[in-house]
């Protein structure tokens, strides 16, 4: 079969005031794109954008991975990570970066930082954000490992991230 792919523009995604955006550099594993899209669909995101050096969005693994989620949520591809932050910024949406090194994600919950309009920053599998990508981050955020585990897939801890920001948004929205 022959498909028209229909990527957006990072303005386009930033012009429409989002509340809940992915940002996904230098994700290398086509399972784990596909995955974090689904989660940020099934998380009420309003876009997902990936940056030059990520997998190819239309590789098969990635597509499958989707699970139907690549038709439902604009997808910006190829952007530059200074920019996207700059856009972002620009329409008052903090960026939050998922590193181990960062902040408890708890204290961010706590204090009501996730109830803010939110672009949330993942990383490489092995090696995580650069110190560049971090810099550029308003907080860089952790999530706290109870057990034994020394990390989490990134699928799993962007899931995680995004899911918490969405229930957050939710929950102000409410009251």
């Amino acid at each position: 079969a022959v498909a028209r792919q229909a990527p957006v523009s990072v303005r386009t995604i930033f012009a429409s005031a989002p509340r809940l955006v992915a940002i996904c550099e230098e994700v290398r594993d086509p399972g784990n794109l596909g995955t974090i899209i689904r989660a940020a669909d099934a998380a009420g995101a309003d876009a997902v954008v990936l940056t030059g050096r990520t997998v190819d969005l239309y590789n098969p693994k990635v597509v499958r991975s989707t699970t139907g989620s690549l038709f439902h949520l604009p997808i910006a591809v190829g952007a530059n990570l200074a920019d996207v932050v700059e856009r972002a910024h620009a329409v008052d949406v903090q960026v939050l970066a998922a590193d181990v090194k960062g902040s408890d994600l708890l204290d961010a919950r706590a204090s009501g930082v996730l109830a803010e309009p939110s672009a949330w920053l993942f990383g490489n599998e092995a090696r995580g954000l650069e110190a560049s990508a971090l810099d550029l981050a308003d907080r860089v955020l952790r999530l706290p490992i109870f057990g034994r585990a020394e990390s989490l897939n990134l699928a799993t801890a962007a899931s995680v991230c995004l899911y918490e920001s969405a229930i957050a948004q939710h929950e102000a929205e409410r009251i």
